[in-house]
């Protein structure tokens, strides 16, 4: 599936965050399949050309969430979601959340959101500085190591002077919130 659809880099990178999500599924009680499944398709619509991201996404307005009021960064996981059911028929709304959510997070994120959203963020090929250390924590304590995460994203688009998505705003306060009762630094 995943494979005839991407190129060899983001292949790679795909097969990297399915290795890390079935780790992460094994260390937190889901289903490796499941993990699996939503890592190998997480990026299908990655190198889609814009415009293609634009109609698909105008194809399915229900299944969009208002894709097209939020930075176009994230299209290419809600497109994802999108073409894993119409065209892969996959019909488990945990998968699809998975994938969906993949860039920003979500309020009421599942094991499996967290999962797969910080196998992308720390996949074994990533290199940049904090990659390893950020890996290393979500390892050893998913919910810890998704509010790092979502922490590290949303400082790094502000410090490149970028949007940040509400999804990610509010995934990170909630995550907080329930975590560690609200206590800490707010973005």
């Amino acid at each position: 599936m995943a494979k005839k659809n991407l190129s060899e880099k983001r292949y790679e990178h795909t097969s990297n965050v399915k290795k890390l999500a079935v780790e992460l599924a094994r260390r937190n009680g889901v289903d490796e399949d499941k993990a699996a499944l939503a890592a190998y398709l997480h990026d299908i619509a990655k190198e889609l050309p814009k415009d293609r991201l634009l109609q698909i996404l105008r194809e399915n307005d229900i299944m969009s969430d208002n894709a097209l009021q939020r930075a176009p960064a994230v299209w290419h996981g809600i497109v994802a979601a999108i073409l894993a059911k119409t065209e892969y028929g996959i019909e488990d709304e945990e998968i699809l959340s998975a994938i969906r959510c993949h860039t920003t997070g979500k309020l009421n994120m599942s094991k499996l959101d967290k999962i797969i959203y910080m196998a992308d963020m720390a996949s074994y090929e990533r290199n940049y500085p904090e990659a390893a250390s950020l890996r290393a924590h979500v390892l050893e304590n998913l919910d810890r190591g998704t509010i790092e995460g979502l922490g590290m994203s949303i400082a790094w688009l502000k410090a490149g002077g970028k949007n940040v998505d509400e999804y990610s705003l509010a995934a990170y306060a909630q995550q907080r919130q329930q975590y560690y009762g609200g206590a800490g630094v707010s973005f």
